[in-house]
Parts: C-alpha cells; structure tokens; sequence
C-alpha cells in the first residue's frame, strides 16, 4: 500500500448500521493513484455500502474519511465529485425520461447556455465511440427506451466524461452484468488504459475471471469486513472463492441422459424469422438462448411469456410459465412491499384459505424458498430494498420456484450474484429440470451456457445457431453471434 499521502481517498475504521444489519464493521479502505483495486465478495459482504460511502450518497455511522492525507469533514456527494470521484452503480441512475445527451447534462453543470444538448450529446458520443465502438447509441435517444444493456453502456460513458471536474477515481459496480461478452471485453480493456493514463478505478465484479486479469490489487469482504488485501498476481480462482468463503468447487457436470426426454412444452419463432428455424424446449430440458445482447432473446422469451396465457400464431406454450428477469429494479421487485410478499405473489391463488390469503402459508412459502435459495435477512417482514441487489435476485428466483410454474423463463438472471450464488442456483436449476420442469435460459455469460443441454444463438432477432451440449464452445458463439450463419 502506499504511503497515506498518496492516497486519493482512504477510509479508516468505518462503520455502517441499517437496523439489526451491521452491512460495514470496520472497515479500512484505500485507493492510491493509477491502481485498479478489484472488489469482491459475496451478495450481502458490504461492497456497495462501502462504495456508496466513498461516493458520498451513504454518512457512516463511525469512522474517517480523507483524501489527499488531509481528513475530511462533512464528506458529501458535492465533495466526492469535487475529488473527481465518479460512480456507476449496479442499480442503473440514469434518469429513464430524459435523453442520453439530458442524463450527460445532469452529471455536468458546466454544460449550460445556448448549445448545451450538442456539446453533452458530442461529448457523451465521443465517450461512447472510445469504450464501445460500434454500440449504436444516438445522444437523443431516450434512455427508457435503450435495453438495458444500452443504459449501462450509457452510465459508465457517461463516469468517464469530463468537463472542469476532475476526473481521478472511477467506481465501477458491476459494470458488465448486463453487457455481452464483446461489450465487457470493450469496457474492462478501456478501463486498464484509463488506469495507464493515471486514473485510477474500483472494480467490482462476481466475475472472478475479470477482476483476475483486470485489478492490480484485489480486497475480498465478507460480512461487512475487509478480510484480505493483495497483489492481483498473489490471487487464483480457488483462493478467491475460499477467502470469500466458499467452497472453491466447479460446477457439477450434467450429463443429458440424467433426464428422461419429455413432450414438447415451448414451440417459438423469431416474428422476423423468415427460413421458418424455430426453438423448441421438452419437459425437464434447460435451453440456452445466446448471442450479442439486445439481438431478439429477451424479446421471444417475453413473447414466450404472455403467449402462455393467451393464443399466439408464432408461439405455443403447453403449461404456466414464470419469469425472473433480469433488470430487477424495472421489471422484477415490488419497492414498497416485503421479501415474503415479493416471494409469494406469483401464488397468492394456492395460498388462500376460503376468501382470503393465508398469512401463515405465506410465511411457510417465504421461509421455505429463503433457506432454500439462501436469502440473507434477519426479517422477511422487511421491505425488499433492504436486500443487496443480489439477494433481491434470489428473491425473484423464489417467486418463480415457488409457484405452479412449469416453464421458467429466464432474461440473463444472475445479473449481481455472487460466484457461491451461481453455483447453488445452477444445482437448483438442475434439480428442478430432474423433476420435470423446463427452463428457457439468456445469459451474457457464455461459461452459463455450459448448464444447458441445448442453446440457440440469435443475432438481428433470428435465431442463426442451434447448438447441442457436444457442439457448444465460446468460438462458435462468438462466430456465430457475428457471422449471418444459417440455422
């Protein structure tokens, strides 16, 4: 570590209380110039806090803030910018009604006066150009209308814009969780040229192989705790997962022959397909859908999902289906109710007793699927924004899981879960396709679509690839993703 007035910002002894939930316990933290400080740890280990802390948004309740060597007092989100401190945060901040040239305006005061919408649309454009080459972005596009891939592209441009602020520390929170390969590829080589030039970044990631090859020094949380601090290159894999507290295992291998094949529960056809390729998912079988994000995957599942209650001419759907999407904040939780209301609400109908829904089969369902899934909460009474944005997804699992469903439609759901996290949830998925049910799976994460016996790879809305499990390899995504290959 370097010496502490070298340090752009540094915290000592920092505490953080949300009721019974201590999320920071003494917490000592530091960032030097031009250094990549990868951040990891389990959902619920206190990275965010932590982060919101230094950005200013969060006051500790005991601790020390400097920056520069020299202690800060009243240490705020106007200091933190002042600082040249930028955040992005894992549940996106841009403003959905406005245009990516409006969101770039409020970030940036200096933009004012006749000519303002061109010079933040160029500005936030040139960004763009510079980390996502080829991201089809436009400055007046309307942020709600982007995918939400698009709306992180446009988050992290916009971090690393500068105007008469400066610009010297940049916190990524899981800035590729909704990124395809190629887009995170883009970022994290952007983000070890930036640190080149002297900014320096906090990374965190649930994946472990970007923090590896990305970070130059690597903290690992658990429990509110910092509990190592060392150089990137000290770091593997398995001493990652084992410092973070877990168990380091591989994913358990599935053969296909595990399972019985059974009838035909989804038929679905791209609208714009026109050579007639369709997919098709059997019961107990998990399908993957692949390719470059925002190519038509997540719009068939939602057509998948809405023709399972009604009649389609391109889609059929022999059973009820559940989804568990992957931008929770928009599509996903309900912000004013519980974790055992937001668990149960897909099953209020199986729940009743006589007129009414039974308080006490809610709260059954509720703990069964939080021991289950491992959701971390002293209290399923409380309100369901207090779960870190991982333990929000476990939630939206449960909701699926625990209902009647027996299709489950999956849009890139791992979005924010930690590596320990994944490898329960890819047992349970395992588990529940033995029992009969059928999942529809798209993942941004390529290493995911080894979990699935079957994957379909789309590009322009069509499917262009239908691969088996014996076929499947990262180049033949890629490839396909890429190449306007025939079914």
């Amino acid at each position: 570590m370097t010496e502490t007035t070298d340090r752009i910002i540094a915290l000592g002894d920092v505490e953080k209380r949300y009721g019974a939930v201590r999320a920071l316990n003494g917490v000592d933290f530091a960032v030097a110039p031009g250094e990549c400080v990868g951040l990891v740890g389990h959902n619920g280990a206190g990275k965010s806090t932590l982060m919101h802390v230094l950005a200013g948004i969060t006051i500790p309740d005991a601790g020390t803030i400097s920056a520069d060597g020299a202690a800060e007092g009243g240490y705020s989100v106007q200091r933190a910018h002042a600082l040249g401190v930028r955040c992005v945060f894992q549940e996106l901040s841009l403003c959905p009604n406005l245009t990516v040239a409006e969101n770039t305006r409020v970030s940036h005061f200096a933009l004012s006066g006749l000519g303002w919408a061109r010079r933040a649309g160029e500005l936030i454009r040139g960004m763009l150009d510079r980390i996502f080459p080829g991201h089809g972005i436009e400055p007046g596009d309307v942020v709600g209308d982007l995918s939400i891939g698009r709306r992180q592209m446009v988050e992290v441009a916009r971090a690393f814009t500068l105007t008469d602020a400066p610009l010297r520390l940049v916190i990524l929170d899981e800035p590729t969780s909704s990124l395809d390969a190629h887009a995170a590829g883009q970022l994290l080589g952007f983000v070890r040229r930036s640190v080149d030039e002297g900014v320096s970044c906090i990374l965190i990631s649930h994946l472990l192989d970007e923090v590896l090859s990305t970070s130059d020094r690597i903290v690992v949380m658990r429990d509110g705790k910092v509990v190592a601090s060392d150089a990137a290159v000290r770091f593997d894999r398995a001493r990652l997962v084992e410092t973070m507290g877990g168990s380091g295992r591989a994913p358990v291998e599935r053969a296909a022959a595990e399972r019985t094949q059974g009838p035909e529960m989804v038929r679905a056809r791209p609208s714009v397909q026109a050579d007639g390729t369709e997919l098709v998912a059997r019961q107990g079988e998990v399908i993957g859908l692949a390719g470059l994000a925002g190519h038509g995957q997540t719009r068939l599942l939602l057509e998948i999902f809405e023709a399972a209650g009604a009649r389609s001419p391109l889609v059929t759907v022999a059973a009820p289906a559940a989804l568990v999407p992957g931008d929770r904040q928009a599509d996903g939780i309900f912000p004013l109710w519980s974790i055992a209301d937001n668990i149960c609400v897909r099953s209020l109908a199986r729940l009743r007793r006589g007129l009414f829904v039974s308080a006490e089969r809610e709260a059954e369902l509720a703990r069964f699927w939080q021991q289950r899934i491992g959701i971390r909460t002293p209290d399923l009474g409380n309100n369901i924004l207090s779960l870190s944005g991982g333990n929000q997804q476990k939630a939206l699992f449960a909701r699926a899981l625990g209902s009647d469903a027996r299709i489950i439609l999956m849009d890139d759901p791992m979005r924010g879960v930690d590596v320990g996290t994944k490898l329960e949830v890819y047992d349970l998925i395992a588990e529940e396709a033995r029992r009969g049910r059928t999942f529809l799976w798209y993942t941004t994460e390529t290493e995911e679509l080894d979990n699935c016996d079957r994957t379909y790879v789309f590009r322009n809305g069509r499917i262009v690839a239908a691969l088996d499990r014996s076929e499947l390899t990262e180049q033949r995504v890629i490839q396909s993703s890429f190449d306007d290959a025939p079914a």
